[in-house]
């Protein structure tokens, strides 16, 4: 019962700071009229773009080359591609586009359910990844915050859409635990095809929305997210 209490804490803990960035992207929009906002919210943009790519380069694909072999690693990950893609070309037929937010998640629940599935064999690995959880859906849930009400979303209804899924983390993190903590490829998996959506989703979207003519500010936001999460794979890897 320990442990399980454990697991809901700290896959709490990382949840939460979905709504928290939620929380803090509102708090900008009260600056959205000075000249700055634009810089601020494409350099976010470009920083969460580099944690995510950071996010597949040393914790996504270095799991799934760890334990699946060539043919299921390529199938998996083209897999990821082709559903993405799929997906994401129906939201815009729909007249939508919610690649941040579908990102963020595939992010966020691969990674939460290897937390519940590693926490019964390394409490501490599961604490370092809980961290790092945490420090990458920051960043990325604010600019979930910024296309929900770029799609006509309030900000009650973005913040409360951001608030339930902060718990998402927690249903992933215990169907890790109970269901697949003996089967790390399965996990490796998850979080290979997760990798191949992200990779398609930050070309075709996210990184278009990024830039901004003439400026260097967002290749440096970019760059630097990327390597935060060098430090965070240093760390917590």
């Amino acid at each position: 019962m320990k442990e399980i209490l454990e697991i809901v804490t700290y896959s709490l803990f990382a949840g939460i700071t979905v709504f928290m960035g939620g929380i803090l992207s509102r708090t900008f929009e009260k600056f959205r009229d000075y000249p700055a906002y634009k810089f601020i919210t494409h350099f976010a943009i470009a920083f969460g773009g580099g944690i995510l790519i950071a996010a597949v380069a040393f914790v996504l694909i270095p799991k799934g080359i760890k334990q699946l072999s060539i043919f299921p690693l390529v199938l998996t990950f083209i897999s990821g591609v082709l559903f993405f893609c799929i997906l994401d070309n129906w939201i815009h037929q729909k007249g939508g586009s919610f690649a941040q937010m579908m990102a963020m998640l595939m992010d966020f629940l691969p990674e939460a359910i290897a937390l519940g599935g590693v926490f019964a064999h390394n409490i501490r690995l599961g604490l370092l990844l809980a961290i790092y959880i945490g420090m990458q859906n920051l960043p990325e849930s604010f600019n979930t915050y910024i296309e929900l009400k770029h799609h006509n979303h309030s900000s009650r209804t973005s913040l409360t859409i951001l608030f339930l899924l902060s718990f998402t983390g927690i249903i992933a993190a215990l169907m890790g635990y109970f269901l697949l903590r003996n089967k790390p490829s399965i996990i490796a998996g998850l979080m290979v095809f997760s990798g191949g959506g992200i990779i398609f989703l930050m070309f075709q979207d996210i990184a278009p929305l990024s830039k901004i003519k003439n400026s260097w500010i967002p290749a440096i936001g970019a760059s630097i997210g990327f390597l935060v999460g060098i430090i965070g794979g240093k760390l917590f890897g």
